[in-house]
């Protein structure tokens, strides 16, 4: 098999393959054994018809229609890593030529027209300062801890005046469009001023008393008619304050399983003191993605992005709302490049992920969306996520490992020291070690076999919101 690539486009290519019919002979001669097997002819066992017979009968044509069906994803992918190309999506592939039907035709040929990865120039990465927060804990950072714990631990009390910004009140609450009544709740509680239940809802409540009704419109938030304005009656039936307890000795032995106050102010200088330094690691791998992103400018498939979005909407059944159209695009569009510059950084760093990993990931993301762990993974390779789920991972671990090439210092100019979370190349080294010791058959799964999926990359993109900022910035 020979293969010749023409480049369309930066992100676009057309991808010529010419395999002799030898080499298809395989796939033609189990075209022959399948169609055997289905059709009856007079004087012929079932399965046992001869190809001429067949050609006779069936007609040549059909013959290599259904071997050329069976061999050409195999072909395709076998050409696509021999041209060392990196498609995204789905190609659109043309039979040009089959052998066997003219004297003239002695090879197949096919071409695909496939979205390819643009090649991405990355700044050197020892290049980069990224700079965090000191882990200094203040007084006013235990001052926010211990007012969040006496919120936990707050009652709500009664008053007999008008509703204010920071008040609870219980609410009924009625929507309708014209004369349709779209929704209606009562004894709702709802924290003037949090802003998460309808837009105007905070200004429409405040300075209303108990049992008095305004109306206002606002735009539906779910339904089948979300996003549709909507007439909304609200009532307030009850108006309370909250009440915090006083910090003294008994408010510690109750909040916490300490017995003063000295005790609980000191044990929560050590959760936020410990929250910082998690948090530093987070801050540098955002900081580090957000200056890459804007280091790098490079084109982007457009027909890929047209079909995600054109799925997401179709799923949503919102394929006439060109606003949200426009709001979809700006999104997918944002996470494409995300997704293809972490897939540039993996190969620089060259990661690759082990079996261990991806076991310990697939049990972590089962846990996470509450399914049992066997299920969830035969579900995945049945589905063929297990490919998103690799890019998915090695994405994560990409940023992990470039941070150790990164300079990384605090308010102050000082060099911080982010292995503890980000791990290093001999702890890599020494696990790799480790396993293959252990598991000699264990093989690990490089990033360049993601990335050839035929799935799209920003296919994982809502899974990869959901991993947490703990597991992201886990030892890579």
């Amino acid at each position: 098999m020979k293969s010749a690539v023409e480049n369309l486009e930066p992100t676009r290519a057309k991808l010529t393959v010419e395999v002799p019919l030898a080499e298809l002979q395989p796939s033609v001669d189990h075209a022959y054994s399948h169609i055997a097997s289905q059709v009856n002819i007079p004087g012929f066992r079932r399965g046992k018809v001869p190809p001429r017979i067949i050609d006779q009968r069936v007609g040549k044509g059909a013959v290599m229609e259904h071997a050329i069906n069976e061999a050409l994803p195999g072909l395709y992918r076998q050409a696509v890593t021999e041209s060392e190309l990196k498609p995204l999506g789905q190609p659109e592939i043309e039979v040009t030529a089959v052998p066997g039907l003219t004297d003239e035709a002695d090879d197949l040929i096919f071409t695909a027209e496939l979205d390819v990865r643009p090649e991405i120039e990355l700044p050197d990465l020892e290049s980069l300062t990224i700079t965090v927060e000191s882990t200094e804990v203040t007084d006013e950072d235990i001052e926010e801890r211990l007012t969040s714990l006496r919120e936990q631990h707050a009652t709500l009390a009664g008053v007999d005046r008008a509703a204010q910004d920071g008040d609870f009140v219980t609410i009924d609450l009625k929507a309708t469009i014209g004369d349709d009544e779209i929704d209606s709740v009562s004894g709702v509680s709802y924290q003037i001023g949090s802003g998460n239940m309808l837009d105007g809802m905070d200004e429409a409540l405040t300075g209303l008393s108990a049992d008095e009704t305004t109306t206002f419109t606002a735009p539906l938030a779910g339904g089948d008619r979300a996003g549709q304005d909507a007439q909304i009656t609200v009532t307030p039936t009850a108006i309370k304050v909250q009440e915090l307890p006083e910090v003294d000795d008994e408010f510690a032995q109750t909040a916490s399983e300490f017995d003063t106050v000295e005790e609980l102010r000191e044990n929560l200088r050590t959760q936020v003191a410990e929250a910082k330094e998690n948090n530093r690691a987070v801050t540098a791998r955002d900081q580090l993605l957000e200056q890459l992103v804007e280091a790098t400018d490079f084109p982007l498939p457009a027909k890929v992005i047209e079909a995600e979005v054109h799925q997401h909407l179709e799923n949503e059944n919102r394929l006439e709302d060109d606003e949200h159209r426009a709001e979809v695009t700006e999104e997918t569009t944002s996470v494409l490049k995300r997704q293809l510059l972490l897939d540039t950084l993996a190969e620089k760093v060259s990661v690759s992920v082990g079996q261990n990993e991806l076991l310990e990931f697939l049990l972590r993301t089962a846990q996470q969306y509450q399914q049992d762990p066997s299920e969830f993974i035969r579900q995945a390779d049945e589905n063929g996520q297990i490919p998103l789920f690799v890019a998915e991972l090695t994405r994560n671990k990409s940023l992990a490992v470039a941070l150790r090439q990164v300079k990384v210092v605090d308010s102050a100019g000082d060099e911080v020291d982010l292995s503890a979370y980000i791990g290093s190349d001999e702890e890599d080294a020494a696990a790799a070690a480790a396993a293959q010791d252990e598991a000699p058959e264990t093989e690990t799964v490089d990033v360049t076999d993601a990335a050839e999926s035929e799935d799209t990359p920003a296919e994982a993109a809502s899974d990869e919101e959901n991993e947490s900022e703990s597991d992201e910035t886990a030892k890579a």
